[in-house]
Formats: structure tokens, sequence, C-alpha cells
């Protein structure tokens, strides 16, 4: 009995010893994985701090380009731009080139819902008109209150996040021109708007103008939603590889005519960054 008992007890003690060192295996493995996790997670913070601070300054040597030039520029344009070894390409975008949401009329918003929204028509000028009405409701000064910025569109009724996020790279705040756009400063996406939905269309007069064709024919957009307004407000977007396959799109809004505040020829509007994915090879 008692070398029963004593066997008992050994493998007892065996089993707890066993027990321990699994134990203990199971939180080094995840004390490793963690530890893992947060390197990775700080080499991709750093990546993105890197990629970013690349990207302006990339737009900053584009700016002290166009404050340089002696004419202005009016067509959306692709810089090539070098930074630290750094091959970049900074979109220079007019603000004329956009969707203002300010001041465009309930039919060109109407048209930008049903062609990029795929809302149908009835619902479209519904969104439209809901957006001319919040935009032109008193503040305590008497004034229109208008949009600050785009994202004050997601406090429109009937305008959810999905829709905003379809629209928000086509649309500003900013501008504040005649309410239509100028084609020649407008990205693909918004000439398919002015096209009514034509996309084939809208490709001829994006390749015409990027390649500077003279006397890009429009005449196929609606002559309602479209003038050849120039401005001093611009977007600049610097595309900055992350090193994964994806890419950093740091941007910045600017007007060239306001920066006697800052000590700068140019006033920062508006900053933003975001990632891009790295295309599935699937």
């Amino acid at each position: 009995m008692s070398q029963r008992k004593t066997h008992i007890q050994r493998g007892m003690a065996l089993l707890i010893v066993l027990w321990t060192v699994a134990a203990l295996s199971l939180l080094v493995t995840g004390l490793v994985q963690s530890v893992r996790r947060e390197v990775k997670l700080a080499a991709s913070s750093r990546d993105f701090v890197v990629a970013d601070a690349l990207g302006q300054a990339a737009i900053h040597l584009v700016l002290q380009q166009l404050v340089a030039k002696p004419e202005a520029v009016s067509s959306l344009v692709q810089v090539d731009t070098l930074f630290q070894g750094v091959a970049m390409k900074v979109q220079v975008l007019p603000l004329s080139g956009l969707i203002d949401i300010n001041s465009a009329s309930e039919a060109l918003l109407s048209s930008l819902f049903v062609v990029v929204g795929k809302r149908d028509s009835a619902d479209a000028e519904a969104l439209a008109r809901a957006v001319s009405e919040y935009r032109a409701q008193k503040n305590g000064r008497g004034q229109p209150r208008g949009f600050e910025a785009i994202e004050d569109l997601l406090q429109v009724p009937g305008v959810v996040y999905p829709l905003y996020a379809k629209l928000k790279s086509l649309i500003t705040a900013d501008y504040r021109g005649s309410g239509r756009v100028n084609p020649l400063a407008a990205p693909s996406d918004v000439l398919v708007v002015l096209a009514g939905g034509d996309w084939q269309r809208a490709l001829q007069i994006s390749q015409a103008r990027d390649a500077g064709q003279v006397g890009v024919d429009t005449t196929s957009l609606n002559a309602n939603f479209i003038d050849s307004a120039s401005t001093k407000r611009f977007r600049l977007v610097a595309r900055v590889p992350l090193g994964n396959g994806a890419w950093l799109l740091s941007s910045r809004v600017v007007d060239l005519g306001d920066g006697a505040k800052t000590g700068l020829p140019w006033r920062t509007l508006n900053v933003e960054r975001r990632v891009e994915p790295a295309l599935s090879k699937g």
C-alpha cells in the first residue's frame, strides 16, 4: 500500500509538472506572438509616417513650382517628383474640377447621385433637394449655413456613409464658385457625371486632355453643368509606395492666393491621408 501510494504521488507530481510546462509553453508562445505583432505594428506605423513625410515633401516641391509659374494652372495634371530617391506622382487638381456641394445645382447633384451613387432618378432627385434645403438653412447670423466640409454631407437626411464614401473624392466644400465644373480640371469620374453616365465619352475627353490636346471637344457634356472657370484653390495628392504593394495617398487642399497669415505663398485648407491597399493577385 505504501509503495502504491508513493507511485500515485509521483504520478500526480509528474502530471502537475507536465501541466505547468504546457501552461508555460502556451504563455511563452502567446508572448512571442504578441511581441511579433507589436513589432510588425510599429514597423507599419513607421512606414506610414515616413511615407506621409515623403508625400508632403513632394507636395511642397510641386507647390513651389506652381507659385513660380507665370501662368495659372487650369487643368488637371500629374507631376513626376523625386525626393530622397523616392519617385512619386503628385496630382494637381483645381477645385473647379470637382462638384461643389455648396453651389451645385440640384440637377447636377441628382446626376451625381444617379451615376456614382447608383440611385434611381426619383431617389436621386429627393437627395439633391435635401442637400439644397440643408445648405440653404439660416445660421445664427441669418446667412445660409452651407457645408463647411464635405463630411457635413452626412448630416443631410438620406445620405448614408456608403453613399458618401462613393462621392467623397468627387466633391468639394472649399471652392464656392459658379456651381458648375471645368471639365479640363475634372477627374474621369466627374467627367462621367457630366456626360450623364457615358463612360466612353468621358474617357475620350480625359485622354485627349491628358495628352495635351488643344481644343478638347466637350460638347457632348451637359452644357448646364460646365464652364471654363479657373481657380487658385487646388487639391494636391501624392501617391507614395509603402513597400508592401500598398500606397499612401497623402493630400493637401490649398489656396494659392491667401497665404499672408502663414507667411507662405499659400494657405492650407485641409490635409488628409489614406491607404490604398495592394492589388489582389487572386
